[in-house]
């Protein structure tokens, strides 16, 4: 007879396990980590959404905290966890301060914080700003990769707001292999616009310089592109009309909430999680509001990478990333093992103190 092992029996078995070390990584060594290597970051993500797809994650709702006398300022919380070579646990912990821009110093600021699979110590916490737009890049450039390769491949890029996000989004695009005769730009802030007109001017001096264009207005640049990327902070549609898009371009939906639910229900709609990214009065959570339903989705980008989904050629495309914590949590322990291997951690010396369970 086999006799099985009981719960007190299984919780008695000792488990020999060490706290971790703890150390602290500065926005310096994860920009120094993550530099120049568009590619393999790509494939990192590409990885992370197929674990996710596979189910080897758990991936939360996101929480935000919000101010009754602050609305337009807000602090989100990302937990996560990931599987597969990656393993680890950990928090994005990100702020949106929009006024922050007007006072010189960006709109976002992070730290992301990994915890040890088998202990659940936290073993790092990284500075995490340049990490949230590493990953919002490297999965813009993804996506642009794999819903254009049924249509020809666009070479008029235009980009709706002009801020860090929208740098790293073109970034990831030149890094990896895309080349561009026209890049649109156009934002609410005149001055945003010539910084960032400023920032290609310079990008293409290194390679191939496209054709710059200021819009006067979003129609303009949507109207000129055949692809679109919207990276502006809209707390609400401002693109209302679905003909802007008549020429049916591919639409990356990076700050979600800029298109009006008419606009959707004109195209196909992929997303990189259908109950992550229905929520928080998203462009795709409205456009379920008003149809009552999902059906105006297509699928999920992962749908798309393992071929479930084929996109149109001859529709408008657009890609909603809610932003999922399971790619912070990739970019940022592979910045870890970077760092490490290196020799480069700086640990804090005692970070855990009271480890006697009796003193």
């Amino acid at each position: 007879m086999t006799v099985l092992p009981s719960p007190l029996t299984e919780a008695a078995a000792p488990r020999s396990a060490t706290a971790p070390t703890f150390a602290v990584i500065s926005g310096a060594q994860v920009q120094q980590a993550l530099a120049g290597r568009e590619r393999q970051l790509v494939e990192l993500v590409e990885a992370a959404y197929r674990l996710h797809g596979a189910g080897d994650s758990v991936n939360p709702p996101s929480y935000f905290l919000r101010f009754p006398d602050r609305p337009a300022d807000r602090i989100i919380a990302l937990p996560a966890s990931i599987g597969g070579p990656i393993r680890v646990d950990g928090m994005k912990w990100i702020s949106s301060f929009p006024g922050n821009v007007q006072a010189g110093i960006p709109r976002a600021s992070a730290v992301l914080v990994l915890n040890d699979h088998d202990t659940g110590y936290p073993f790092a916490c990284l500075e995490s700003s340049v990490i949230s737009a590493t990953r919002t890049a490297a999965s813009a450039a993804l996506a642009a990769d794999r819903l254009s390769r049924g249509r020809p491949r666009p070479t008029r890029v235009g980009f709706v707001g002009t801020g860090l996000i929208a740098r790293y989004i073109h970034t990831f695009l030149a890094g990896t292999g895309w080349t561009f005769d026209t890049v649109g730009v156009h934002d609410l802030s005149a001055d945003s616009a010539a910084g960032f007109s400023g920032y290609l001017r310079e990008a293409g001096t290194t390679g191939h310089a496209p054709r710059i264009t200021v819009h006067d207005s979003t129609e303009e640049l949507i109207r000129a592109s055949d692809l679109v990327v919207f990276a502006t902070v809209a707390g609400e549609p401002h693109v209302t009309d679905p003909d802007w898009f008549s020429h049916h371009p591919l639409v990356l939906n990076v700050s979600l909430r800029d298109l009006a639910p008419e606009v959707l229900l004109a195209a196909a709609n992929i997303v990189d999680d259908v109950e992550h990214c229905l929520k928080a009065d998203t462009s795709p959570h409205l456009a379920e509001q008003l149809t009552g339903g999902r059906d105006f989705l297509d699928g999920t980008l992962d749908d798309v990478l393992t071929g479930r989904v084929t996109p149109p050629a001859d529709r408008t495309v657009i890609f909603s990333p809610f932003g999922l914590g399971v790619l912070d949590l990739a970019v940022g322990k592979y910045v870890y093992d970077e760092v490490a291997r290196k020799g480069d951690l700086r640990l804090v010396d005692d970070f855990f103190h009271d480890l006697r369970r009796y003193g």
